[in-house]
């Protein structure tokens, strides 16, 4: 009795840009100059991580150009994910799982695409190393999550 039996390959799907193959790439501060970006009251460094990465991901580097008083407004982004690293400063964003993060020097926050937040004050001195996948993310506006409380719950470095 023949007990071999054949299967198929499972097919695989591809991303088209996961088929071109990433570059090294060097990045030194006086080829990669501040520059206007998506938020006017930021300048930020292109990190050149999307040409390197054919849009896989990209980095920035963000300073302030003046301290944010107002809101961004609720918005999420079209993107896999976005990584935001603390260097300097403070930033405060609300969140659609109910909590409010004040995040300083060292601190990180990881946002999955999709995830509603408002971004609603960020200090004079605020610097970050922003990295999102893939390379090119929208953003959309939207209403403040009705399931929300009127006050948030804080989390930050003292708060959990």
């Amino acid at each position: 009795m023949d007990t071999h039996v054949e299967s198929a390959a499972p097919e695989q799907t591809t991303n088209p840009a996961a088929q071109q193959p990433m570059q090294l790439l060097k990045s030194f501060v006086d080829a990669t100059p501040f520059a206007p970006g998506r938020r006017p009251f930021f300048k930020y460094r292109d990190l050149g991580l999307e040409g390197a990465s054919n849009g896989r991901m990209r980095a920035y580097h963000s300073t302030a150009i003046a301290g944010m008083v107002e809101p961004t407004g609720w918005h999420y982004h079209t993107c896999e994910m976005q990584f935001v690293y603390v260097l300097k400063g403070t930033i405060v964003l609300e969140f659609e799982d109910g909590t409010v993060g004040t995040f300083g020097p060292g601190d990180s926050l990881f946002v999955p695409g999709g995830v509603r937040h408002n971004e609603v004050y960020a200090s004079q001195d605020k610097e970050t190393l922003e990295v999102s996948v893939p390379g090119k993310i929208g953003t959309v506006q939207c209403e403040r999550p009705a399931h929300l409380p009127a006050e948030l719950r804080p989390v930050s470095n003292s708060a959990p």
